[in-house]
């Protein structure tokens, strides 16, 4: 019986995990399919789609989706259309949200991610209340199993503004459109694996909160997170 038990909890996490891989892998084919529509549906002269797939690619999305995605594009009608739109907030004691959408229906999306804003103890600002307070940057993480002076001539080389070494990894950050030179340098000199390859918004001064606005505020992004409609949440909540 105990055994039947453990197996169920185990099949159940399982689902759960593949559920949620599942949703991130739809988002980023909805991100892979506007970046695809909106220029070339190639990667090597459509500089949007190839940051998106590399960000996809880092996910371990499977080929295949991403290939679909793209070819989805390719053969998309007219009045399939979506739109990015960009909602700003704010979280208990102040923390700045910013939430990025991609959606076929702006009344719809916009009543979602309000009405989360309200009932998860935050507030739907208004735009550029705090779009201000981040910048779009390149973020690069692989394993330290290189020379770190090799790794980071080659990084500053192409482009990148820093890099921090941490126990079992090197984090480089790049200017946005800087991104694909690093990483491009960086896959010449011989890395086979990206932990992170990103282009994202990062905050320019992290607020530091007690546990329980943190714990708010967690709550609120994970809600936002989990709209149909939302491919990504930042906030300048302090990491840890």
């Amino acid at each position: 019986m105990s055994g039947h038990s453990k197996w169920a909890t185990i099949h159940r996490k399982k689902g759960l995990i593949d559920a949620a891989r599942g949703k991130v892998f739809q988002k980023l084919a909805k991100e892979i399919y506007v970046a695809a529509k909106s220029g070339t549906p190639d990667v090597n002269s459509n500089s949007s789609l190839r940051m998106v797939v590399e960000k996809a690619k880092a996910a371990n999305m499977p080929k295949d989706n991403i290939e679909k995605a793209i070819d989805k594009a390719k053969g998309a009608s007219e009045g399939e259309n979506f739109e990015s739109i960009l909602y700003e907030g704010y979280g208990k004691g102040g923390v700045a949200i910013m939430v990025m959408c991609l959606t076929d229906n702006r009344n719809r999306t916009a009543s979602m991610v309000r009405s989360t804003f309200t009932k998860y103890g935050g507030n739907l600002g208004t735009d550029g209340s705090v779009s201000y307070l981040f910048e779009r940057k390149g973020i690069i993480q692989i394993p330290n199993q290189y020379s770190e002076d090799e790794v980071m001539m080659t990084a500053l080389d192409a482009g990148a503004t820093d890099m921090e070494t941490l126990e079992d990894t090197y984090l480089i950050t790049t200017p946005s459109d800087k991104f694909i030179a690093v990483k491009d340098a960086l896959t010449a000199m011989g890395v086979a694996e990206f932990l992170t390859s990103e282009v994202t918004f990062v905050a320019n001064n992290p607020v530091s909160v007690n546990d329980d606005i943190k714990e708010s505020v967690n709550n609120l992004i994970t809600h936002l997170e989990d709209l149909d409609d939302v491919n990504e949440v930042y906030s300048n909540l302090e990491s840890e």
